[in-house]
């Protein structure tokens, strides 16, 4: 497995990742066994930079990634995030970058997935009532005693990144980044750049669609979140069908798969990258970690950037309160 760095501190990651939100939170459907077998067979295939939260499954998460890792943590580059707080039946509550709760959020990651350390703890989304100096310098005391190795921020803007890193460098942020949702490539992805942070795309597969097998918003389960979100909604589904169906056609005469196009497309961005896909079959991250063999050409990757321009998804990637937290 290609091995990648995140930031200047030199955390060393598998090139692809393994995002495990769905295995216990927003997608239909929840088999633990299958999600353990899913996490062993990627460290197995070398898939070692696992991505969760401890509001996926509020905790339950956490707990499956600490029971599969169990005996192996030093195979796995582990990282979680805090600041999204839900009540149990999860309801969102509110985003909470308070130093103390940065604390008393970490002490209980650690103890739901049964490790003494956090590689990579992000703060999930920007809490615009604490200043990021304050969150970010409570991170940094974890640093000092022990219980995280690196500091991550998910969809922050421009300026945020700057003001975080200035208190502590930031290794890694993580933002929404696929052939659908390429507006990081304005600000952000160079922000980063300039102050050597990693980069960590989410939903690299654009919530399952870019893999072709979503044909008609009726083959989302009922309790499935994407029928809330507005890509897949009224129009907007018809019309990113077409930008699906553009990158099927290269991806069968590249002898891919469209997921492992639109990852291979990303790898392609840059070695300071590193994808996540997410999944809870074997199946699939079998199918993704295939994408790492697909070799894209200057040709290629200029059509593929013509079939899927900066702006080409119909409607926002959230609803309207939930964009409301993202890149502050």
């Amino acid at each position: 497995m290609e091995q990648r760095t995140l930031g200047n501190g030199g955390l060393k990651v598998s090139a692809l990742g393994l995002g495990c939100m769905g295995m216990s939170d927003f997608y239909s459907g929840r088999d633990d066994e299958e999600s353990v077998r899913t996490l062993h067979r990627a460290l197995e295939l070398g898939v070692t930079f696992l991505d969760t939260a401890d509001i996926y499954g509020i905790g339950r998460n956490e707990e499956l990634v600490g029971r599969a890792i169990k005996g192996r943590r030093d195979e796995v580059v582990l990282a979680t995030k805090f600041g999204n707080v839900r009540d149990e039946n999860g309801k969102m509550l509110r985003i909470d970058g308070r130093p103390e709760y940065v604390r008393t959020a970490c002490e209980a990651s650690l103890r739901r997935l049964g490790v003494d350390h956090i590689d990579l703890y992000y703060q999930h989304r920007v809490d615009a009532n604490t200043p990021i100096e304050e969150t970010v310098g409570a991170m940094a005391d974890l640093i000092r005693e022990g219980k995280v190795r690196y500091l991550g921020l998910s969809e922050a803007g421009p300026a945020t990144i700057r003001r975080a890193h200035a208190v502590h460098p930031i290794t890694a942020l993580q933002t929404e980044y696929s052939l659908w949702s390429r507006d990081v490539e304005d600000d952000i992805l160079p922000t980063c750049r300039e102050l050597g942070i990693g980069f960590v795309p989410y939903s690299p597969l654009g919530r399952g669609f870019l893999t072709g097998q979503i044909r008609r918003f009726e083959d989302l389960a009922e309790d499935d979140f994407r029928r809330n979100s507005p890509r897949f909604q009224g129009d907007n589904f018809a019309k990113n069908l077409d930008l699906v169906d553009k990158i099927v056609e290269i991806a069968s005469e590249k002898g891919c798969t469209p997921s492992q196009l639109a990852l291979a497309w990303l790898l392609a961005q840059g070695e300071d990258i590193a994808p996540i896909p997410g999944t809870k079959r074997r199946t699939y991250l079998e199918d993704n970690v295939g994408a790492l063999d697909v070799k894209l050409s200057g040709d290629d990757l200029a059509r593929i950037d013509e079939a899927a321009p900066k702006g080409v998804a119909a409607g926002n990637r959230y609803p309207d309160a939930s964009m409301k937290s993202v890149n502050l």
